[in-house]
């Protein structure tokens, strides 16, 4: 059965001294005005569920001002089990809780998962390479927890790497770590290639809903090692499957012909951290070609998906997290969203307008006027 949050509390979060959400039901809308905190229990959702926060806060500035640490506890239960999560933050360190036992943030990774949607998320399409990798990344964290442990490990040895190169290290230093590079890189590229395939399903299908069966979506996932990509050769991508050991010989061949380069850039060039995610709209590029309407639909068919996945994967539904974007949305993208809330993964969502939803659904929400 899905797990789900019957009570919330912070103390000393953000902006919040004392804060308690009870009786939570399947939806949860939070209404207030900008800037009254409405993101900041999103964000506390988030750190109880996905154990991330979409604004890569600090602890510091979770911590309320003025305040030496700051918890946060979470009531979880499936009509059998009862569980309390608890974070607990201080200016030395995050420390969680399941039950009022000590667990790694990894311990705890996939049990009561969660998709966040934001306004920033909108940019899914159009913006950074970088933005699409760290949302592949922060759903592959939550549905395998080798993936998370190896994306870490692949961040600790680019780093390294990147300062070599960076301090003109030794040619000789710079292979060593390449070894590394070749390893962990190679894993992670084929983590997310692999996660990148079960999203696409469920992420045309979506697509060509929201849309009313207008264009076609396809979408691919490109090694930095695959110069097919530079001419725009996308389609012959598309249904290429990557295997490990094609990965690390590809890898090996590509530090080889571009370690003059990278001495020169003194940054890395070559490895996961500059593998591209492109979506297609009828074979073209939708960043490039794909109207803001067009673009949009992609990304909320993108969330809906990795809503999907997770289910799939961890055969439990989400929390959705969705953080003021209905005034982002129009009246179509807006139903496809109310739509999904309606499939019965528990919902917070944040607004400043009720006017976003019909009647039915807030006679069956829990409404929360910010403060309280």
């Amino acid at each position: 059965m899905t797990l789900r949050i019957n009570t919330l509390e912070f103390r000393n979060f953000r902006n919040y001294e004392h804060l308690r959400l009870s009786d939570l039901g399947e939806i949860t809308v939070l209404v207030g005005r900008n800037a009254i905190g409405k993101t900041n229990i999103i964000e506390g959702v988030q750190l109880l569920t996905a154990l991330s926060s979409f604004r890569h806060a600090t602890r510091e500035q979770l911590i309320r001002h003025g305040s030496e640490s700051a918890r946060l506890e979470a009531s979880i239960s499936d009509g059998n089990r009862l569980l309390d999560v608890a974070l607990t933050l201080d200016s030395v360190s995050r420390r969680y809780q399941l039950n009022g036992k000590g667990k790694r943030p990894a311990d705890l990774k996939g049990l009561v998962p969660s998709v966040v949607f934001t306004p920033d998320d909108l940019n899914l399409v159009k913006g950074s390479a970088t933005g699409r990798r760290a949302a592949l990344d922060a759903l592959g964290s939550q549905v395998n927890k080798s993936y998370h442990t190896v994306r870490l490990d692949y961040e600790k040895v680019i780093r390294h790497k990147n300062r070599l190169l960076k301090e003109e290290a030794d040619a000789a230093l710079v292979e060593a770590v390449n070894e590394m590079v070749i390893t962990v890189g190679s894993q992670l590229t084929c983590y997310r290639a692999a996660l990148f395939a079960r999203i696409i399903p469920p992420l045309v299908e979506k697509y060509r809903h929201i849309s009313q069966n207008g264009e076609t979506l396809s979408a691919v996932y490109i090694p930095s090692w695959d110069d097919r990509a530079e001419v725009g050769n996308y389609p012959a991508l598309l249904d290429a499957a990557i295997q490990r050991d094609q990965a690390r010989e590809a890898l090996v061949r590509a530090l080889r012909e571009r370690a003059a380069e990278e001495r020169r850039r003194g940054r890395s060039v070559v490895g996961a951290h500059a593998d591209k995610i492109v979506f297609l709209l009828d074979g073209q590029d939708a960043s490039l070609y794909g109207s803001q309407g067009q673009q949009r639909s992609i990304v909320l068919a993108y969330k809906l998906a990795e809503a999907a996945v997770v289910e799939e994967l961890l055969e439990q539904k989400p929390v959705l997290l969705l953080d003021d974007v209905m005034s982002e949305l129009d009246g179509v993208r807006r139903a496809a969203l109310v739509e999904a809330m309606e499939r019965g993964s528990q919902t917070f969502i944040t607004t400043a307008n009720l006017a976003y939803f019909d009647q039915n659904m807030l006679d069956r929400s829990n409404v929360v006027s910010l403060p309280i």
